[in-house]
């Protein structure tokens, strides 16, 4: 079990490329900070993760599995110093996630933290960051605020964010035809955001919402919600919602015979949820994303290594987090230092080969490639598991992201 305050640390110098480390290597807790003038401390990334709640199974043993891939595909040094990849379980609290950022940076000598999953998690790591001049990449959490108002130096947000997520979604929907809508959205920041900025597209885009139905956080019983968007007879149900309330909800929606009947569009989804639904369930499901392990043939390589190991598909947070590190580890090898200004700064100013796609970081920590907009397959068009995405569109990078803010510009 992983200790809540100290995390566990895992030494990657010498360990074979994409390999995990052998149990023995890990131990709990990290090394004191004394004797820091006679050698100097591992470079430490920190994956702070959902390793036992909602999100264990989109985040969780695979993000860590993800960044020990990254270090070890480096080479397992950096700057003369071994790469160590230290975690911890959020519980999903902030109070939790901030106290392990700050003893994590403060104490333990930790270069960059990962992950985040859910946004208050990621705000509270983000501000801790800001204040001891750290460097945190938010790969779960999706609140564009990230960087339209909360931006920093040291700051950069590499998941698909809700401005992102619905733009690639509601637009490519409503460019194939999906003109009326109806919303079943999480009565939590994070939905509402969705639903704001997918509203402003399906508008933008001659669409129009007939109506919404909101619910709680954990809501198990989605009936008055169903039968409402199905009562609407919109063409398209949009479930502003995450994690097992999205699942739940789209479990029901078949029970309720709204699929196949009315299009369910959806804008964060995971495949390991996918997978657990299963395509008799989910087809015709359709979301954007800026990850599939299956879109190319470096998404594959990558994914198979991946499998090897964890015996389930990369989700999009993984993948990133696997991505994030890797140029994270080649800045500061640029950079030729562990200050985290310089590195941040050599960030942006590498290119990056996001599994085929060419990507950047923008000067306010905005990363920046392009969304595939992908349905479901059906369960005959399934040809072995895990073969669950058909591609339908593209969303440009430069109409799914907010443009810069003058304030983080």
């Amino acid at each position: 079990m992983t200790s809540t305050l100290f995390g566990r640390r895992i030494a990657l110098g010498g360990i074979a490329a994409g390999g995990l480390v052998p149990a023995g290597l890990v131990s709990i807790g990290l090394a004191p900070r004394h004797g820091r003038a006679q050698t100097a401390a591992p470079i430490r990334i920190g994956v702070l993760t959902d390793e036992n709640g909602p999100y264990a199974d989109s985040a969780g043993s695979g993000s860590v599995l993800a960044a020990q891939m990254a270090a070890a595909d480096f080479g397992g040094t950096v700057l003369g110093q071994k790469i160590e990849i230290v975690h911890a379980d959020t519980q999903n609290k902030p109070d939790i996630a901030s106290a392990i950022a700050r003893r994590w940076y403060g104490a333990e000598d930790v270069d960059m933290i990962t992950d985040l999953p859910v946004t208050p998690i990621a705000a509270a790591v983000q501000q801790i960051a800001a204040q001891q001049k750290k460097t945190v990449i938010i790969t779960a959490a999706a609140a564009s605020e990230f960087t339209s108002k909360s931006c920093g130096p040291t700051s950069i947000h590499w998941a698909d964010d809700t401005h992102a997520l619905a733009a690639g979604t509601a637009g490519q929907v409503v460019a194939h035809n999906g003109k009326t809508w109806f919303f079943i959205t999480v009565d939590f920041s994070f939905g509402l955001a969705l639903q704001r900025e997918a509203t402003a597209v399906i508008e933008a885009g001659g669409g129009r919402v007939l109506g919404e139905s909101r619910y709680p956080i954990g809501n198990t019983d989605f009936s008055s919600q169903l039968l409402a968007a199905r009562a609407s007879n919109a063409q398209v149900i949009g479930l502003a919602s995450v994690g097992n309330d999205l699942v739940n909800c789209i479990k029901q929606a078949g029970e309720f015979g709204v699929t196949g009947r009315q299009t369910l569009a959806g804008f964060l989804i995971y495949i390991t949820d996918i997978h657990a639904l299963t395509p008799k369930v989910a087809q015709g499901f359709t979301f954007a994303s800026g990850f599939y392990w299956d879109q190319n043939d470096a998404s594959r390589a990558f994914s198979r290594r991946f499998f090897a190991t964890h015996k389930a598909m990369p989700t999009r947070d993984q993948a990133a987090i696997y991505s994030a590190s890797l140029h994270f580890l080649k800045a500061m090898q640029q950079a030729g230092t562990r200050d985290a200004l310089a590195v941040n700064k050599a960030m942006r100013g590498l290119s990056i080969d996001y599994f085929g796609h060419p990507a950047g970081i923008r000067a306010d920590g905005r990363a920046l490639y392009d969304l595939t907009l992908y349905k479901v397959k059906k369960p005959e068009q399934v040809a072995a598991p895990w073969d669950y995405y058909e591609p339908i569109g593209t969303v440009a990078k430069a109409d799914a992201f907010l443009p810069m803010t003058a304030a983080c510009g």
